[in-house]
């Protein structure tokens, strides 16, 4: 049986049903990215990954 995928809105999501919103998905080994405007074009990365493109966004402020 296929595991069934999980995604999570991001908490800065201004509304639940809001279109614009960044989702997440741990899967096995994994991260799993996408726009819900486009759920079906998909980013995987690692934690480690992950980890440095948040620092790299902070870093460009």
């Amino acid at each position: 049986m296929a595991a069934v995928t999980v995604w999570q809105k991001s908490s800065f999501s201004s509304d639940e049903d809001a279109p614009n919103c960044l989702e997440v998905a741990a899967t096995q080994g994994a991260l799993r990215l996408r726009e819900s405007e486009e759920p079906g074009t998909v980013v995987t990365t690692t934690a480690t990954g992950l980890a440095a493109l948040i620092r790299h966004i902070r870093l460009s402020r």
